[in-house]
């Protein structure tokens, strides 16, 4: 595409108005065009002045305008990319000097200079279903609010239960029906807590349900199941790592997928020193946070519980090995890592993890998708 290249304009979009810039091919300085209303015809015509679609390139940040701009470019005609914004270098006096015009020179720039990293735009359909899986997470994440607002609440007037601390049980719902205080305006608040915690865990419920519903036609469907055959691994956790990270084949090694996860150390090396650090983590911080917790399951021994027989069921041999190779290799580092070498256990967490990764990626390399 290089070699027809000869225009690279740079897009700062934002709601209400897109900058843009034009860097010709060579070495001459990019240059401000206009600013135009964010609207596709507008876009589209403003662009056009400044250059045909087969011998341009159309560079802007991904952010929160999302995808949309990027797919109706591309049904125009155009060569579009979106850049990890992450990966864009600035200069030192840059970096105290950000407007609009100065961020569009430099996409055109740097996209000129081949500098630039480009995401993976999700189809519709897969940004779909992530999401409803964030949806999900955010649900969970008022549900969980509620709940300390309720226990503060107990706290403050004496009210303690008086079984076992297993978390919010069966058990510990019929002790708060129980729950009685001095002043009608006391029980009107913890009232009102008690429906909003019920309000949120049944949209947290619909939500899962809205979820099996809606991945039983999505492409990436057998990807979620043969994930869901690793230890830690459940419906909820294969379906949102999955749907985070996409298409895995679109990493060539392991490794790769490890470092887009932010899940290598750090390092900083010069000369004959070598220092490293804690991770970096890059990447999708929601498809870590799920490989975390999955990998927590790993300091028990090797084992194929009923769960997870029942998640193994109809899933080729090769994939059920893997999952058994993984234990097998996952739990010995563990207890390695924790007896024999005295690693603090968020470490160890964290290393297992970036194996568990690993694993997940050879799993779905036996996985042939649709395209």
């Amino acid at each position: 595409m290089k070699e027809t290249i000869t225009s690279y304009i740079g897009l700062d979009i934002h709601k209400d108005f897109t900058a843009i810039a034009l860097a010709k091919a060579g070495r001459s300085k990019p240059e401000f065009i206009r600013q135009t209303p964010s609207n596709p015809a507008a876009l589209i015509k403003a662009i056009g002045r400044i250059c045909k679609p087969d011998n341009g390139l159309v560079v802007y940040e991904a952010g929160p305008c999302g995808y949309g701009w990027a797919r109706y470019l591309r049904k125009q005609g155009w060569n579009i990319e979106v850049i990890a914004p992450s990966r864009i270098t600035r200069q030192a006096g840059e970096k105290r000097l950000k407007t609009d015009k100065r961020d569009a020179m430099l996409l055109a720039r740097e996209s000129r200079a081949g500098n630039l990293t480009g995401i993976v735009v999700p189809d519709e359909r897969d940004e779909a279903i992530r999401e409803l899986s964030r949806a999900r997470q955010d649900f969970c994440a008022v549900r969980a609010a509620v709940q300390k607002q309720i226990k503060a609440m107990l706290l403050r007037h004496g009210r303690h239960y008086p079984g076992p601390n297993r978390g919010w049980t069966e058990a510990y719902e019929r002790h708060l029906s129980t729950v009685r205080f001095d002043h009608p305006a006391q029980e009107v608040t913890f009232t009102e807590y008690r429906q909003a915690y019920k309000d949120a865990h049944e949209r947290v419920q619909r939500t899962v349900q809205q979820l099996r519903e809606q991945c039983e036609g999505w492409r990436m469907n057998p990807v979620v199941k043969a994930v869901m055959c690793l230890k830690g691994f459940d419906f909820i956790a294969a379906v949102t790592f999955v749907a985070e990270i996409g298409d895995m084949s679109r990493f060539a090694h392991p490794k790769a997928l490890m470092s887009y996860l932010g899940l290598v150390p750090s390092e900083y090396s010069s000369g004959n020193s070598r220092r490293q650090g804690s991770i970096t983590r890059a990447g999708n911080k929601h498809a870590r946070r799920v490989l975390i917790e999955a990998a927590w399951n790993n300091r028990h021994k090797a084992k194929i519980g009923r769960d997870l027989q029942i998640r193994q069921q109809g899933q080729p041999k090769a994939i059920r090995d893997i999952s058994w190779k993984a234990q097998q290799r996952l739990s010995k580092r563990y207890r390695n890592l924790a007896m024999g070498r005295g690693v603090v256990q968020n470490k160890i967490c964290v290393a297992i993890a970036r194996e568990l990764s690993g694993f997940i990626w050879a799993v779905a390399r036996e996985v042939k998708l649709k395209p």
